[in-house]
């Protein structure tokens, strides 16, 4: 079960940028948006094109309506308003399309950007340290690589937009009202700013509430996923009851949060729109005077219709700007949660796939040592070398560190001294490249609730059944009620643990890349099975030139390996099995306890 069944949220991320690097610059937001600048280009024509033909618009009306007015009174004709009307309509027409290419662009550098982080926040959480994320809970990393960067983008995409829809024809509505009457302008044009002081004296308050709200969805969806995941436990227990009601509180506190936010960030603005409205009396007032002859200028009623339509028009838009303010603090409060896993990958820091390595590499592993922060090293100077098509084993006493030697072969952990090299390339280069070179079996594979098939396929479209059978399971698969489309459960529940192990192993088989790293891949078969298994590994191997590395306690096998890694007394032995067993009293002691029928260990080690 993740979680507790308290169901705490995480920490408050508004406060800072949890699990940056204290004096390390801050990842931006330009790596993301710089490679954009072609799609940005067409924004900008098309945006300034439509918005600038706004004011087309209502300078037609105006002499729409002083048409009428003159045909009321006789001095034109009805045929007259023929060519105004066509005018109007093609002026429309030009400037929506020029409003739906912008748009489109937009909305296309919006998901190029979306795509872009994405990619890297995904690619960071994979490099990240386990100590890290473990510092995170899983519905906290959800939902900033979710709904955290779809809100930041949105905020980037509605800034975008609102440059030419709201500062581009405001613009040109103001410099066509000044054209008019600039005494009546500047008079109507007091109430819009009072909307912009209001909405950033509610920067503070949007912030905290959106601030507020992201820690409840967080807090939720760890809810969530640890009744999904504890639901067995939870029925054994009988505290179904309990765990339904916390998650009902959480329910509760999460639209609680999130109708605030939402509130303070939408609703407002009918609020911003009224009081930028305010100066239509003063239009009404003074251009009623104009028309009149009274006034600061001449008008008829062209003039007038036209004044006013654009100032309602140019009070709307203002009120937009206070829209924007909010949508820019909820965009600076999801980049806030997200930036810590933003830095260490650019937009365009992914090397193509013909960079990755090709199988037939040789893995070396010189003098290598590795300590866990603030502790004492775990080994050191070890030493050894896997040929293309070889397989080699590694052994020890619990808790020498074998898992955490295939994660230091995969570049999951950085070692503290020496190097690992798959061909002429450190593997954590190839790693923070986010090129495919390793393919590793963990202790706890996780499968999916899906069929034997497609926990083997992941949706590739091919045939399962070599992978299988180098598994050792496609017999026992093809006997399963449905055959291969036989669901596994959830987390292979449906299965044993030997059959869950070899479906994960046939899943390693069919995405095996140059280097292959298992973790007792054999624990839980019998003596057959686990011959077999062993000779599928051997045959792969060797057909596909890849380098493979097996962690194990079961050694009846190693006699038939290429090679032996032996960890003990903090540092390895590594060579055949017959030189181990002459030069390594730990390793013949080992071997030798299994041969007498004695009994391992076999608890998970670090």
């Amino acid at each position: 079960m993740s979680g507790s069944l308290e169901g705490e949220g995480e920490k408050d991320a508004a406060n800072g940028a949890d699990g940056a690097s204290g004096g390390a610059p801050q990842p931006r937001m330009a790596p993301f948006v710089r490679p954009q600048w072609k799609v940005l280009a067409v924004v900008c024509v098309t945006g300034v094109a439509y918005n600038v033909g706004m004011v087309a618009g209502p300078w037609l009306e105006g002499l729409l309506a002083q048409r009428l007015a003159d045909i009321l009174a006789g001095r034109a004709v009805a045929a007259s308003m023929v060519p105004l009307a066509c005018a109007y309509v093609a002026a429309i027409a030009a400037v929506q399309l020029m409003r739906y290419l912008k748009r489109l662009y937009v909305r296309k550098f919006a998901n190029n950007v979306n795509r872009a982080m994405k990619r890297t926040l995904y690619h960071n959480l994979l490099l990240a340290d386990e100590r890290t994320l473990e510092r995170e809970d899983v519905g906290s990393l959800m939902t900033k690589a979710l709904s955290d960067v779809d809100d930041c983008v949105e905020g980037v995409r509605k800034f975008t937009t609102e440059i030419f829809d709201t500062g581009v024809v405001m613009v040109a509505y103001m410099a066509m009202l000044l054209a008019y009457d600039w005494r009546t302008t500047l008079l109507a044009l007091v109430f819009p700013p009072l909307s912009y002081v209001l909405a950033a004296r509610m920067k503070q308050p949007v912030t905290r509430a959106t601030a507020a709200a992201k820690q409840s969805v967080s807090g939720m969806a760890t809810a969530a996923l640890d009744r999904v995941e504890g639901a067995t436990s939870y029925r054994a227990l009988g505290l179904e009851g309990v765990r339904d009601r916390l998650f009902e509180r959480d329910l509760a506190d999460y639209e609680r949060k999130e109708t605030r936010a939402n509130v303070l960030s939408t609703a407002l603005m009918p609020v911003y729109q009224a009081i930028s409205l305010l100066g239509a009396g003063a239009v009404i007032v003074c251009g009623a005077r104009d028309v009149l002859g009274v006034g600061w200028a001449a008008w008829n009623v062209a003039a007038f219709t036209t004044f006013f339509s654009v100032f309602t028009k140019l009070a709307v838009k203002s009120s937009h700007a206070g829209k924007l303010f909010n949508a820019v603090q909820r965009a600076q409060v999801s980049w806030r949660r997200i930036q810590p896993y933003m830095g260490q990958a650019a937009a365009d820091d992914f090397a193509p796939a013909a960079e990755a390595p090709r199988f037939g590499q040789r893995l070396d592993v010189r003098d290598l040592g590795f300590a866990f922060p603030g502790e004492a090293p775990l080994f050191r100077h070890v030493t050894f070398a896997v040929a293309p098509g070889q397989v080699v084993g590694v052994t020890g006493d619990v808790g020498c560190g074998k898992s955490t030697l295939g994660r230091l072969l995969c570049g999951e952990l950085s070692p503290t001294a020496g190097s690992v090299r798959l061909g002429e390339r450190d593997v954590a280069t190839l790693r923070r490249r986010g090129l495919g070179f390793a393919s590793r079996l963990g202790h706890d594979p996780q499968l999916l609730d899906a069929s034997v098939a497609d926990n083997v396929l992941l949706g590739d479209d091919a045939d399962p059944r070599p992978d299988l059978r180098r598994a050792c399971l496609l017999a026992e698969a093809e006997r399963m009620p449905q055959g291969l489309r036989t669901p596994v459960g959830e987390g292979g529940a449906a299965l044993s643990g030997g059959q869950r192990a070899r479906l994960a192993l046939a899943r390693t088989y069919h995405f095996a890349r140059p280097l292959v790293v298992l973790d007792d891949p054999f624990a839980s078969v019998d003596l057959d099975t686990e011959r077999r298994a062993w000779q599928g590994l051997h045959e792969l191997a060797r057909e596909r030139g890849m380098a493979v590395v097996v962690t194990s306690h079961r050694l009846l096998h190693f006699p038939e390996l290429d090679g032996v890694v032996c960890l003990h007394d903090g540092t390895a032995s590594f060579g055949p099995h017959e030189r181990l067993m002459a030069e390594c009293p730990s390793y013949a002691r080992l071997f030798d306890l299994q041969a007498n029928g004695g009994e391992v260990d076999l608890d998970v080690e670090r």
